[in-house]
């Protein structure tokens, strides 16, 4: 599967600051300490209704990280899937009475447009379930040797019992397990599995549903391990941080650990766990299930500038929940109005101190709302009384572009 084309990033002098950001598993700030290269995965789309603005903030966060890294030396490879068959997507297609091969296509061709528009930095590797089958097979294969997997009526499901670590990451309550499991794609209450908390590796052929022959038998792969054979295949053990919205901390990042961790005898399967905030829309989450949602291609289609789309999602501290509303945009809009208007003219302020505070802003659990007060005082200070520093505005253009990814 491919990606979308690659978004310029322009060079800034000197070096940006090393990038502390919130773990999930510790409950805690830490620095990432990447090599050379620094590897990042992102859990991508089921592709049955794309992209609404929680999806954007999510992959903004991570884009976020992206452009830290690549300001202080490190190549990054970013890593990112497509769940391109799983259930909701097959019952939006029966719902519609369309193919799910074209719900499928077509949803994820205007996810990859949407990503175009909004200039996010594109994976290096953009796998979907499908293609990825290949590599699932082998690893539930050995899942089963080792004893950690198990058949149940044709289907296959991992052991939570066979990973000493599992619960690391979610730090969640047996309870609070059982209830988002249930809540989130899970089946508790299914006879026959050895602890209710099990999730599915394999699931065996059901009558009018999508499935392919394989060593495994006639199914489909579940969804934890779609994510856990792309991540293995393309950055091993360890790499540096799995991300996701909050939603995804368990089941699926706990779960996927775990199959990671078994499957390789290895720990840990990421070195930190990054989880973007829900947005929400009167008064609830967005979210495709209850229909509430902000179609980022809705808003491009009525003139919205990409750019002030952008602004209004880093308006917001990436952990936390937040609602959308019509003022975030009037006020991001305004705000990319003011910012093109100082950058337009041939002279300013000086912004040697703006770069610096930039960097220290976005490094500090990338803390977005306070990079954009820092452009605004440049900004402000400009309109009232200007500056001679004719690299100024420059410096702030090339600034705003590198580092949170908007064209002024």
């Amino acid at each position: 599967m491919y990606a979308w084309p690659a978004t310029e990033v322009p060079a800034l002098p000197g070096q940006g600051n090393p990038l502390r950001i919130y773990d999930t598993a510790t409950g805690g700030l830490r620095t990432t300490a990447p090599g050379p290269t620094a590897g990042l995965y992102v859990c991508g789309i089921t592709p049955y209704d794309a992209t609404h603005l929680g999806h954007a903030a999510t992959y903004n966060t991570f884009d976020l990280v992206q452009r830290i890294w690549r300001d202080n030396g490190h190549d990054v490879v970013y890593v990112q899937n497509v769940t391109d068959v799983d259930d909701p997507l097959l019952e939006r297609a029966i719902a519609t009475g369309e193919d799910w091969t074209v719900l499928a296509e077509r949803e994820t061709a205007l996810f990859r447009e949407d990503m175009t528009a909004l200039r996010m930095l594109a994976p290096a590797h953009y796998i979907g379930a499908v293609e990825a089958i290949p590599s699932i097979v082998p690893l539930v294969k050995d899942l089963l040797a080792q004893g950690a997997a198990y058949e149940l009526d044709g289907d296959i499901y991992f052991s939570i019992g066979s990973d000493p670590h599992f619960g690391e990451v979610s730090r969640l309550s047996p309870e609070q397990m059982l209830h988002f499991f249930g809540e989130r794609g899970g089946d508790p209450d299914r006879p026959g599995k050895k602890h209710r908390l099990d999730p599915l590796l394999w699931l065996a052929a059901r009558p009018g549903e999508p499935a392919w022959e394989t060593e495994l038998g006639h199914g489909r792969p579940g969804w934890h391990i779609e994510c856990v054979a792309i991540a293995l295949g393309h950055l091993g053990m360890g790499f540096d941080i799995q991300g996701g919205g909050s939603d995804l901390v368990f089941p699926h990042h706990e779960m996927g650990a775990s199959h990671a961790q078994v499957a390789t005898g290895s720990h840990p399967f990421a070195q930190a766990y990054v989880h973007a905030g829900m947005v929400g829309l009167d008064g609830e989450k967005m979210s495709k299930s209850r229909g509430n949602l902000v179609f980022v291609s809705k808003l491009r289609r009525d003139g919205v500038d990409p750019g002030a789309i952008r602004l209004a999602l880093l308006a917001h501290h990436y952990r936390s929940d937040w609602e959308w509303t019509g003022a975030d945009l009037l006020r991001a809009q305004d705000r990319l109005a003011r910012w093109r208007a100082a950058v337009s003219r041939p002279d300013g302020p000086d912004a040697t101190a703006l770069l610096a505070e930039v960097r220290a802003a976005l490094a500090d659990d990338l803390d977005a709302p306070r990079a954009l007060a820092v452009i605004d005082l440049w900004a402000a200070e400009q309109e009232a009384n200007g500056g001679s520093d004719t690299g100024a505005p420059g410096v702030v253009s090339r600034t705003v572009d590198a580092l949170l990814g908007v064209a002024l």
